[in-house]
């Protein structure tokens, strides 16, 4: 008796993620997988993209000892590492997640780690197909140069194969659907058709394709779905890498924009996969959104700021040449100007610090105004320590406040100070030479 599939919102799905390639063409100490495109690693991409896409548990194939990638794993709910101690090919990689399979799912979903362009609604397209009761599916595009990729074999509008270029006909190179790589496969038969892929091949290796010719030859239906060229390329050179930045860049860029903020110059500004831009933020050219960045409704970010791990409350400005570092917290109409750094510090409502400085340790407090070269002297070379400006304070250029220490609401401090002690509200202080000036003084000449 033949049971009727789930619904697709109802099935469970395991994706096993491959993830243990060396990526000897980038020519890096770090992993392929682990190189990072608009601020995380290109396997953070994959792990999100599978899980928004239903994948309940996640099976990644490593490499053994890397704790590096293994730590990326680690973050995400309902992932495991496998580690693959041979590479004898695609299924053989497959396997190597033998525990996972084995403990079952309605669908499973075979990615890679360095594919990290692929939709979540592409991933939930591509295991589509099995409720409806295909065994197979697989993603495939139609190559404007198909050299080098697996061929889909289609006869009479079904599935019969998927032809490695190396072992393909004359005929059957002239094909330009081809394998993207990803498959999806039904749960109770994955094991089963993996184990049974064998390797006699031109390559000797266990191709995971050939699950396709399995199962049509134990007469299931395999499915093909459809995707962009450009959305199945794979990452293997740092030349694929820069292009994968860009396609994600765009994506990134239009988002923002349809979600209301202006881009003076779009592809100037390089955001990072979590940046979050409110309604009317405008951001000039050439500035750079690091990971954790959170930007207010009615903000300016002026050109050639860099912001990293910082938040930004409605209608705060800051820029041109800001510099915000982590820790960095602006609350409404706070401005930072030009070639100010930020770091670990909080400027308070309505707080101005705008030329040449840097805060960093620090609480500005509502009001107050540091004037230009101010800096908060917060290293002793051991330890770091907190400044505390007061509310509506005024600290006078190029002022050094020594950490710890506080200036009290309203407090003044004269141009040129030193401060270290702590200064009284509504007090004024004044840590400087005193200035001796002497009257009928010519200036020497040389001899």
């Amino acid at each position: 008796m033949t049971s009727i599939p789930k619904p697709a919102g109802a099935r469970s799905l395991l994706a096993v993620v491959l993830a243990a390639g060396k990526g000897t063409r980038m020519r890096s100490d770090l992993p392929k997988v682990l190189h990072p495109i608009a601020g995380r690693p290109m396997l953070a991409h994959v792990l999100a993209a599978v899980a928004e896409a239903g994948a309940g548990r996640l099976a990644v194939v490593v490499e053994p000892g890397r704790d590096d990638v293994a730590r990326v794993v680690a973050d995400v709910p309902g992932a495991e590492t496998y580690p693959q101690e041979e590479r004898l090919g695609t299924a053989h990689a497959v396997l190597a997640a033998r525990r996972a399979l084995a403990q079952g799912a309605d669908d499973v979903v075979v990615a890679f780690g360095d594919t990290p362009l692929i939709s979540p609604e592409t991933y939930a397209r591509l295991r589509a197909p099995l409720a409806e009761g295909a065994a197979v599916a697989v993603l495939a595009f139609e190559a404007e140069n198909p050299a080098g990729y697996g061929r889909v074999l289609v006869e009479d509008g079904r599935v019969t194969a998927i032809r490695e270029e190396k072992d393909a006909s004359e005929a059957e190179r002239r094909v330009t659907l081809c394998n993207a790589g990803l498959m999806a496969l039904s749960g109770p038969l994955a094991l089963g058709l993996l184990e049974r892929i064998g390797n006699a091949n031109a390559a000797g290796e266990y191709y995971l394709p050939d699950a396709v010719a399995l199962a049509v030859a134990d007469g299931h239906r395999v499915a093909v779905v459809p995707v962009a060229e450009a959305e199945a390329q794979g990452v293997n050179d740092r030349v694929q890498l820069s292009t994968a930045e860009a396609s994600v860049q765009a994506a990134l860029r239009r988002r923002a924009m349809l979600a209301g903020a202006t881009l003076i110059a779009p592809e100037t500004v390089f955001l990072s996969h979590d940046t979050a831009l409110g309604r009317d933020v405008v951001v000039e050219p050439h500035v750079v959104f690091g990971p954790g960045v959170v930007v207010g409704d009615g903000c300016t970010v002026h050109a050639f700021s860099h912001l990293e791990q910082a938040r930004l409350a409605a209608g705060a400005q800051i820029g041109p040449y800001a510099r915000l570092r982590p820790g960095a917290v602006l609350e409404p109409g706070a401005r930072i100007g030009n070639f100010v750094e930020v770091k670990n510090a909080a400027i308070r409502a309505g707080a101005k610090v705008n030329h040449l400085s840097y805060v960093g340790d620090a609480e500005v407090g509502a009001g107050a105004n540091l004037g230009a070269g101010t800096i908060t002297c917060n290293y002793d070379g051991v330890n770091k320590h907190r400044t505390v400006i007061g509310a509506g304070a005024f600290v006078g250029s190029n002022s050094a406040l020594v950490a710890p220490v506080t200036v009290g609401e309203g407090a003044f401090v004269g141009s040129g100070s030193v401060i270290t002690d702590d200064v009284p509200p509504g007090s004024l202080a004044i840590g400087r030479g005193r200035q001796v000036v002497k009257t009928a003084w010519a200036k020497p000449t040389k001899r």
